[in-house]
């Protein structure tokens, strides 16, 4: 009989920030170079603002929930609370690290950081000119008053500035051009190098702004606004049109954050919370500088303080050939970044130019800023091919980059669809049709990762060519789907029986795997599944994952950000393990085994178990029928499970606990580059 326990999930968003925090763990090892802990903050300041964005709105409306009387659904009254405690606690460590750890090591390198104090006199002559002569020209003081019309943007910083004119007392309001100029500003003396913030060149030289008046206080600030994009289901005019109307308002939303430097008068505070409508923003005292996103941009390069470089891996077998013959000889699978990419520019450059192909069909959800693989598709259809792509316009925080590629491709002659409204397509596919003799040959891509060359070079990911007829005919069908811009509820149904389609038959198929492991386990044979996820939140396949383990099937999960599973649990979760790997590359690829008898059936694919990939997402997995590549997944999941150095256990309070260290110490990345520079 099942008990309550047996449903336990974590929250979400609190998940999330434990995800954040296992980044802040690499920016406080001392085992990793200077400039790579630099990093790590950065990515980790980045991730804050995203959750105070996206997650943050999401906190507040639960708790307005939680606090009606008729709240059914059991949401804890503090989720808030207990979000902005466990962030403080994080930028606390933060702060450690970086001042009392990253930039002293890094004055013993003969680099100095400013930070929090005046410039040293051997720079103050450089610093003013390079205030006067190219920080000036964008500094814009707004004066603070019952009826100012100013609304910060999202994210951007500013000064509040107090000053005194005889006996008046005034602030004002003084960007910071962040946008406009570097972060930071590198000066070479001698032997020294020394960074100093945009930030401090203007505070050190507010006389020049304010010069006929006595300054008494300066400090920073920024505000994050919500990033949710209101889209209706149904419309009148392009969707395209819809959201370029909503991205002008997006940095106009409500305020969820107001971050501050300490010390600003409390009558100002109130002032500036009423005139920038902050009334349910969260008031947060920070340190002297924000936006330290913007260490990735940190003015140093240093081979000695950085990861040791990784040449990427070439198939170099495929140069003397087509590559599109080369593919319908056997299955070839990229691992990037760790194998270059330039085997995926090369499917779709070969098929642009080859005259022999005559149609080509792709998936968009995020691409590069200057796509290689976009402008091979617009020279496809000057080259007389048919071009089909479907663009996902809807991808947060890459609609405008999205549109600008849309209009472009439709321009030259490309076919635009754009999915329906309250459906995201998320699925990586391609497909090729090339004519031999009388008939038409495909190939194909299949993705866990998007067909984004910059992202390829930081994300781990695995991308399947493959010429398999039973597969790319249901890519094909699932094309003619998307062609359709329909519901699928709103069709006649499509029977997908090698590839996972989510709204079709993917959570399905997911169940009957895991049941097959279930009812192994239950005969006394061998029972085991092996997933690696990005996120885990949907509740019926994680509650099908504890089934599975209260009737012994060992379950080892892999999952880099959310977890709401709850592993370790007796009589629920006692033979599950969830571990998270974080290291120089992002964790990324999905990949699904299920033992079989030991038979291993392996897929791959674009979903994450969460609760919008499921039911509110076009997503693809995919079988590997391929026995070769199958045993190259196997091996680099048993690296990973391995993992030592770089893996962490997620255990039942959520808390990331270092793995033990016994015998050899395995980083899993380092062992699967090793190991894919040996296959070639």
């Amino acid at each position: 009989m099942k008990t309550a326990v047996q449903s336990k999930l974590f929250n979400r968003d609190l998940s999330w920030l434990k995800f954040n925090e296992r980044i802040l763990m690499e920016a406080e090892r001392d085992s990793v170079p200077l400039l790579e802990r630099i990093k790590f903050l950065s990515i980790f300041s980045s991730n804050l603002d995203e959750f105070y964005r996206v997650r943050m709105p999401v906190l507040l409306a639960l708790e307005k929930i939680s606090s009606k009387e008729d709240n059914d659904l059991h949401i804890n009254a503090d989720l808030v609370e207990t979000a902005n405690t466990m962030i403080s606690g994080q930028q606390e460590r933060y702060g450690k690290a970086l001042q009392k750890d990253i930039i002293p090591k890094l004055k013993d390198q003969n680099i100095e950081v400013v930070y929090g104090r005046k410039f040293p006199k051997e720079i103050q002559k450089e610093t003013r000119r390079y205030f006067l002569s190219q920080v000036l020209a964008f500094l814009q003081p707004v004066s603070v008053k019952k009826n100012t019309i100013f609304f910060p943007s999202n994210n951007q910083l500013y000064f509040l500035v107090t000053v005194t004119r005889g006996d008046e007392k005034k602030a004002f309001i003084l960007n910071i051009p962040s946008n406009e100029l570097p972060r930071f500003y590198k000066i070479d003396k001698e032997d020294k190098t020394y960074i100093v913030f945009l930030d401090d060149i203007i505070r050190f030289n507010l006389e020049v702004v304010f010069s006929d008046a006595e300054i008494t206080g300066c400090f920073s600030f920024k505000i994050t606004r919500d990033a949710e994009i209101d889209l209706k289901d149904e419309y009148s005019g392009s969707l395209s049109e819809q959201l370029e109307i909503q991205l002008s308002k997006r940095d106009n939303g409500l305020a969820t954050r107001f971050l501050h430097q300490p010390g600003i008068p409390k009558n100002v505070i109130k002032l500036l919370r009423k005139l920038f409508n902050l009334k349910k923003a969260n008031l947060v005292e920070g340190g002297q500088y924000h936006n330290l996103k913007d260490l990735m941009s940190f003015p140093v390069k240093n081979a000695a303080l950085s990861n040791k470089d990784w040449t990427k891996i070439c198939h170099c077998d495929l140069v003397q050939n087509s590559l599109l013959d080369e593919i319908s000889k056997k299955d070839i699978i990229i691992h990037t970044p760790y194998q270059s990419y330039d085997t995926i520019l090369r499917f779709f450059n070969e098929a642009a130019i080859d005259k022999d192909v005559k149609e080509i069909y792709l998936t968009i959800y995020r691409v590069a800023t200057d796509s290689k693989i976009i402008n091979a598709l617009i020279s496809a259809a000057k080259n007389g091919k048919k071009v089909f792509v479907l663009v996902e316009l809807k991808a947060r925080f890459d609609e405008a980059n999205n549109i600008k590629w849309a209009k472009k491709m439709k321009e030259q002659g490309v076919e635009i669809v754009y999915s329906v409204t309250a459906l995201k397509v998320h699925a990586k596919i391609a497909l090729v049709k090339k004519q031999q003799g009388n008939r038409m040959h495909y190939t194909g891509l299949l993705a866990t990762g998007n067909f984004n060359e910059s992202t390829a070079a930081f994300y781990t990911d695995h991308i399947l060519m493959t010429a398999n007829k039973d597969i790319l005919r249901e890519i094909e069908l699932l094309f003619m789907f998307l062609a359709k811009r329909v519901k699928p509820e709103k069709t006649v149904p499509v029977n997908f029986e090698h590839i996972l389609v989510a709204q079709f038959n993917l959570q399905e198929k997911f169940l009957a795997l895991i049941d097959r492991e279930i009812e192994f386990a239950k005969a006394g044979k061998d029972a085991s599944i092996t997933i690696k996820l990005n996120n885990l939140e949907e509740k019926i396949l994680i509650n099908k994952l504890y089934e599975a383990s209260q009737a012994g099937v060992k379950i080892n999960m892999f999952v880099r950000s959310i977890c709401r599973l709850v592993a370790g649990v007796d009589g629920m979760s006692e033979n599950i393990t969830v571990t998270r790997i974080v290291d120089r590359y992002l964790e990324h690829g999905r990949i699904f085994i299920f033992n079989n008898l030991g038979k291993k059936d392996v897929f791959l694919g674009s979903a994450d178990w969460m609760n919008r990939n499921i039911y509110r997402r076009i997503e693809v997995c995919f079988p590997v029928y391929d026995e070769a590549i199958k045993a190259e997944i196997l091996h680099i999941i048993d690296i990973q499970k391995k993992d030592n150095l770089q893996g962490v256990s997620i255990d039942d309070e959520m808390n990331n606990q270092p793995v033990k260290k016994d015998g050899t110490l395995i980083a899993s990345q380092s062992e699967i580059y090793k190991f894919l520079q040996n296959q070639h």
